[in-house]
Formats: structure tokens, C-alpha cells, sequence
């Protein structure tokens, strides 16, 4: 197992905008808290949510291996770059690590125990997608909306036991956008899923009505992504401003749900939109904070 390798399976670009999501709890929350100590939370905080994420793509690709080979063969395990073996102490390695550091974390600033049961829920939800999740369908769907979203609370309770509604606003955007994304996947992914037994809502009920579910939580997003504004957010002006670009992708998306034939070259395009989208409302809530 090379280096490269190991760095692949983890996905390092969805680790880095999930660990985004800690830099916005805690940026956001920042007010009263000394500039040392939120250096400190910065650092510890985006380390914990990386590590235990990264534990998270590596056994989802344990898990997901036969389907891999026929949806993602570019992968490290289907491809043969890392095996089971291999894969499965590095998930431990990245497991441990991050709960280690939620840990020394929560001594070195005498948070309690809030943060540990966090990140402890967090490394347990990731387990939980890969083994059961991503075949019950809807279920897996939400644990990835809380995986990724799950760092902006996590954030804020560095800060505080204290979490103001903007932060659970912020939550129940980039929750429901990627619940979104997840039900358009299975669109996309339909035939590899069928042949592995995966009950996505496209199987159920068929990928039309999975549509339309979707646009829900894309509209659901937006709503949520727009309450913010009425609230007492740091920065209201600057995050409207980068708020409109968030807006703008996520009603293309769905007009797309909306126009287009769903065919698998739409699904690809809705779901990079709203993977977009996700990235522009994580920038807008990180301006929030200025």
C-alpha cells in the first residue's frame, strides 16, 4: 500500500470541505472566546472531524466493495492498490486517532464530555452507513446529511454549551442539500445498486417520484439557507451577498429536476449542482462569521 494510495481512499477532498463545517461552528460562535484558544479549537477541532471522516470513507469502501466494481472500479480497494487487510487497520488507525484527539481535546479545555459523544457519534454513524445504511435506502441518505453537517455543531460546542439557532439553521441546510444529492445518486447509480440488493428510493418508487422527494429537500435547503438572515449572524450583509450564488446553483438543479429527460448524464449534472451548492452555502455561512 503506497502513500498515495492511503491518502486516495479517504477522499481527502470531501474530508477537507466536511472539516469546513468545524472552521464554521467555530468561527461563527467565536465572540468572547481568546484568539489562542480558537486557534486551538481550529486546529484540534478540523483534525478530529478528518481523521474520523477519513475512518468513514475507508469503511464504506470495505463494505461497498463488489458494488465499487461495478459503479466506482477506479477506487483503490476494486482496483487493487489497497487491500481488505490493509483497509481495515487503516480504518482503525483513523478511528482512533480522531477520538484520541476529541478526547485530549475536551482535558486540555475542560469541555466535558459533549464533544466526545459527538465525535463518538459521528465515527459510530460512519460504521452504521457503511455495514446497513447504503442499502436501507432513505436511512443511509440522512447519515450522510448528518456526517457532513454534523461538524458545524460540533464546532460550536468547542465554543459553547450554548449553541445559537443560526448554527442548527446552517445544520438543516447542508442536511437536507445533501440528502438531496444522495436520493439523485441513486438515480444515477441504479443499475449498480440493483444488483447488490441497495433499496434506494430510484429502486422503490422509481427514479421520477425519487425526483421529486429530492427537489423537497433542495427547497427545504433553501428555505432554511435564507431564515439565517433574520437572526443575530455576525455578518448578515457579507452572507447574503455570497448567499445569492448558493440560491442561484440550487434552483438550477432543480429546474434541471424539473425539464431534463433523467437520463444518467442529468443525474451527473444535478448532482455536481448540488455538490456546488453544498460548497457555496458552506462559504456563505464561513463569511457569516467576518
Amino acid at each position: 500500500m503506497r502513500f498515495k494510495d492511503a491518502f486516495e481512499i479517504i477522499r481527502p477532498i470531501n474530508c477537507l470541505m466536511g472539516a469546513l463545517t468545524v472552521i464554521i461552528g467555530l468561527l461563527n460562535t467565536r465572540l468572547g472566546i481568546p484568539l489562542d484558544k480558537l486557534l486551538i479549537n481550529i486546529i484540534l477541532g478540523v483534525f478530529t472531524y478528518i481523521f474520523i471522516a477519513g475512518s468513514g470513507m475507508i469503511i464504506n469502501d470495505i463494505y461497498d466493495i463488489e458494488i465499487d466494481k461495478i459503479n466506482r472500479p477506479e477506487r483503490p480497494i476494486p482496483r487493487g492498490s489497497i487491500n481488505l487487510k490493509q483497509a481495515k487497520l487503516l480504518y482503525s488507525i483513523f478511528l482512533i486517532i480522531g477520538l484520541a484527539l476529541s478526547i485530549f481535546h475536551s482535558i486540555f479545555f475542560n469541555l466535558g464530555l459533549l464533544n466526545i459523544v459527538l465525535a463518538s457519534f459521528f465515527g459510530f454513524i460512519g460504521w452504521v452507513y457503511a455495514k446497513w445504511g447504503k442499502k436501507s435506502g432513505f436511512f443511509g441518505n440522512m447519515a450522510v446529511g448528518i456526517s457532513f453537517s454534523i461538524g458545524m455543531i460540533y464546532g460550536a460546542v468547542l465554543n459553547s454549551s450554548s449553541i445559537p439557532p443560526y448554527i442548527y439553521f446552517f445544520f438543516i441546510t447542508a442536511f437536507s442539500l445533501l440528502i438531496s444529492r444522495e436520493i439523485i445518486k441513486g438515480c444515477e447509480d441504479i443499475e449498480g445498486d440493483k444488483n447488490h440488493g441497495v433499496k434506494t428510493f430510484a429502486i422503490k418508487i422509481g427514479i421520477r417520484k425519487s425526483t421529486y422527494i429530492s427537489l423537497v429537500f433542495s427547497i427545504t435547503a433553501i428555505l432554511f439557507f435564507i431564515l439565517p438572515i433574520f437572526t443575530s449572524i455576525l455578518n448578515p450583509i457579507l452572507f447574503m451577498v455570497l448567499m445569492v450564488f448558493g440560491l442561484v446553483d440550487v434552483i438550477y438543479a432543480i429546474i434541471l429536476m424539473l425539464t431534463t429527460k433523467l437520463e444518467i448524464k442529468d443525474f451527473k449534472r444535478i448532482s455536481l449542482l448540488l455538490k456546488i451548492g453544498a460548497f457555496l452555502g458552506l462559504i456563505a455561512f464561513l463569511f457569516a462569521s467576518i
